[in-house]
């Protein structure tokens, strides 16, 4: 099983960035495919970005040109780079990978 902990989440205001991290420890083998995907109060979970073990990334529409999802196999880690935010991207964020997810990390746009 692996056990995935983000962290890097925040209160920021409008126009600003935040980086969050994603580390997977456990029975690793190979980490094919991280997403990162994002749930706002009283919405549903929604997939934000993607990568895969090539270098190939999606992104949601209303994320492109702002996040950039990245990855470190050395590290098994993957991040997630957010610039320009909006308080239309607050909310919960976790990470997935090999079936498990992290526990969230909370990000707040807010002035």
């Amino acid at each position: 099983q692996v056990q995935l902990v983000e962290s890097g989440g925040g209160l920021v205001q409008p126009g600003g960035s935040l980086r969050l991290s994603c580390a997977a420890s456990g029975s690793i083998f190979r980490i094919n495919v991280w997403a990162w995907y994002r749930q706002a109060p009283g919405k549903q979970r929604e997939l934000v970005a993607i990568i895969t073990s090539g270098g190939t990334t999606d992104y949601a529409d209303s994320v492109k040109g702002r996040f950039i999802i990245s990855r470190d196999d050395a590290k098994n880690t993957v991040y997630l780079q957010m610039n320009s935010l909006k308080p239309e991207d607050t909310a919960v964020y976790y990470c997935h990978c090999a079936g498990s997810w992290g526990q969230g990390t909370q990000v707040t746009v807010s002035s």
